[in-house]
């Protein structure tokens, strides 16, 4: 089990990408061969393919968190000596957080106003509350790596082995 948690705290966003992307190519694979070759069309495929790319997105932000990817402004944190620099990355992680939350809160508003719509999608007609937890869940992992990466940053907070 504890295996099994750290598999996925390692790759969960990496193989979540990875899935849905491959899944965005079969299924519009699929598509053009059905439509150029067979003189058919799947009238679902557009809407799977926009729907996965929203979470594909979203899912790719917290995978951006976990590898510490994001922007940054690197000429910035030179202006700092040595010594803040690293007070001024957990800074910026916190604003981050903050952000994320924020975006969380809104995300989950949102959602649950799609939720009690009850509106289908057009094509495929799933709820589309699940569509609009896209954000819901991308935020939440996001705010976990931030929070990680805050942890890992005050554990080496005074770490002379990590010094630049």
């Amino acid at each position: 089990m504890l295996s099994l948690v750290k598999y996925l705290n390692c790759n969960l966003e990496k193989n979540l990408c990875v899935g849905l992307m491959s899944a965005i190519a079969v299924v519009l694979g699929i598509q053009v061969f059905m439509r150029y070759c067979m003189h058919q069309s799947l009238g679902w495929s557009e809407e799977f393919a926009r729907y996965c790319f929203v979470w594909l997105v979203f899912v790719g932000i917290s995978y951006g968190a976990l590898m510490m990817k994001h922007i940054t402004i690197d000429a910035f944190l030179l202006v700092f000596p040595k010594a803040m620099r690293k007070y001024v990355t957990l800074s910026g992680q916190l604003l981050f957080l903050v952000f994320s939350i924020w975006i969380l809160a809104l995300a989950w508003q949102f959602m649950a106003r799609q939720y009690n719509i009850g509106l289908l999608s057009p094509s495929m007609r799933i709820p589309m509350w699940i569509v609009y937890a896209a954000p819901v869940v991308g935020f939440a992992l996001t705010s976990v790596r931030v929070i990680q990466a805050m942890v890992h940053g005050i554990k080496h907070l005074h770490d002379p082995s990590d010094e630049e």
